[in-house]
């Protein structure tokens, strides 16, 4: 089963569609002045919506964010996440909706390059067994704790577009996970700006 959640979450995340939200051009007073941003290009707000059709599974999800520029190179944050996940290739089906939120840092090595780090705590349906008499599966909620850590690359290919790849691995691997340990999540994709 875990192998399963691997495989779509890469698959998940070669087709998110990212929008993150354009940073703001900067005005002249803080073109003089490049490490101070002015208030108005500090906000950035964004998110991304992913999906997978896969083998008689679906899986949407959506994870709204916001952050802050404290200064050019380092940024905090916070997302949302939902994910609906749907299992007809099991008999019978199983549906799970889950649901967290996350804070994330990001630090810019460069223009291309930057390091990320981000808590998460998703809450899962996980499935614990089956009732047979019922023919039903058995479930229960749990919180799972995530710390990813890693890093990406993006490049700009037009001024409202650019895109991006990013390598994370959770350093917590609590037990209720339902992820490998150390397992990547690589994400892939696209960013369009408002």
């Amino acid at each position: 089963m875990k192998k399963i959640f691997v495989v779509l979450l890469f698959l998940v995340s070669a087709t998110s569609i990212y929008s993150i939200g354009r940073e703001t051009a900067v005005n002249n007073d803080a073109a003089s002045n490049p490490l101070k941003p002015n208030a108005q290009n500090r906000w950035y707000f964004g998110g991304s919506v992913g999906f997978s059709f896969w083998n008689n599974y679906t899986y949407l999800s959506v994870q709204p964010l916001v952050g802050y520029k404290v200064t050019p190179k380092f940024s905090l944050g916070g997302k949302l996440r939902y994910s609906f996940i749907n299992y007809n290739n099991i008999d019978p089906s199983f549906s799970s909706h889950n649901f967290g939120g996350s804070l994330f840092t990001r630090y810019r090595l460069t223009p291309q390059f930057y390091l990320h780090g981000e808590f998460v705590y998703t809450s899962f349906d996980q499935i614990t067994g089956f009732d047979l008499p019922n023919n039903q599966w058995l479930s229960e909620r749990v919180w799972v704790p995530f710390l990813l850590l890693g890093g990406g690359i993006s490049q700009r290919i037009s001024p409202n577009v650019w895109v991006f790849a990013e390598f994370l691995v959770d350093v917590i691997n609590d037990k209720n996970s339902p992820y490998k340990k150390w397992d990547p999540f690589v994400s892939v994709g696209a960013g369009v700006g408002f």
